[in-house]
């Protein structure tokens, strides 16, 4: 039998007031999404003005990088002050099985032995140690430090900001330094200064004129008393201290004008900086 024509256009007129119905929840979802996506633009907007404005805030402040924090100090004075060369410091880059490390003789001794080399040679926790005692002293603290340089034992040489604060561990000093020796240099995150550089050889250009360059070497025929060695330097120049980062042996510098001994038995580099950042301190009255 043929259903009566009423039903069907009955039936018409639901199917066409469902797809209005569907038309106006689209129309709605489109509004909403509309909606939606400028709230997020607004986001982003205020977002971009707010992260604007922390720059502009922090660009007076002291800006740190990871592992490498910046160390409160004076660096307005403008009196004479201490450089620090560090020579022969032993930190070569080598590749250990897949990846790249520094070379010490606790962890590499088979290596190193394999290679013909001795691994008494391999110190780099001297330097390490070394420049702990420089940065940490109140003469660094007191604004009186202007600069560190140190020389490897293959001749590479870098610079070291007097206001940088070195790792408290040997791992994350090692894994700065390879950093270091492959990228040539550390930048402060959210700053363009440099903590850490390579700088082309000889040192001597960038020391000061009017500076006394004073080395330190144990087999020195010169045995001073540093408090009174120190003393007798005149107010007016800066003091180059040049002292050796190596395991054993000598520097052999040309530019030095003075080698001394400070002690009748062979010291550390760390307790012979202790001594000398001790010395300066009583020289200019810091605490």
């Amino acid at each position: 039998m043929l259903r009566p024509c009423g039903i069907k256009g009955q039936k018409r007129k639901k199917r066409e007031e469902r797809y209005d119905k569907e038309e106006d929840e689209v129309e709605a979802e489109e509004q909403s999404i509309e909606r939606a996506k400028r709230a997020m633009v607004e986001e982003k907007e205020m977002a971009m003005e707010t992260s604007g404005k922390e720059e502009e805030e922090l660009e007076g402040q002291t800006h740190e990088m990871a592992g490498i924090p910046i160390a409160p100090s004076d660096l307005k004075t403008k009196k004479p002050g201490l450089i620090f060369v560090l020579e022969r410091a032993s930190l070569e880059v080598a590749k250990v099985g897949k990846s790249y490390q520094i070379l010490n003789s606790d962890d590499h001794a088979n290596f190193l032995r394999k290679n013909n080399k001795n691994p008494a040679d391999y110190r780099p926790d001297i330097v390490y140690q070394a420049l702990l005692s420089i940065l940490d002293s109140p003469v660094n603290k007191a604004g009186r430090l202007r600069a560190v340089y140190v020389k490897t034992d293959k001749g590479v040489l870098f610079e070291v900001k007097p206001h940088v604060r070195i790792p408290r561990t040997y791992k994350r000093f090692a894994g700065i330094m390879l950093q270091l020796l492959q990228q040539l240099s550390i930048t402060a995150v959210g700053k363009r200064e440099k903590l850490l550089r390579v700088i082309k050889n000889p040192v001597t250009q960038y020391l000061p004129v009017n500076s006394r360059k004073i080395g330190f070497s144990y087999s020195s025929e010169k045995l001073v008393k540093m408090n009174k060695y120190v003393a007798a330097v005149s107010d007016d120049v800066d003091i180059v201290f040049v002292v050796g980062a190596m395991a054993h042996g000598k520097i052999d510098c040309d530019y030095i004008d003075d080698f001394i001994a400070i002690s009748g038995y062979p010291l550390s580099a760390a307790w012979c900086i202790s001594r000398i950042c001790e010395a300066v301190a009583d020289k200019w009255d810091v605490l």
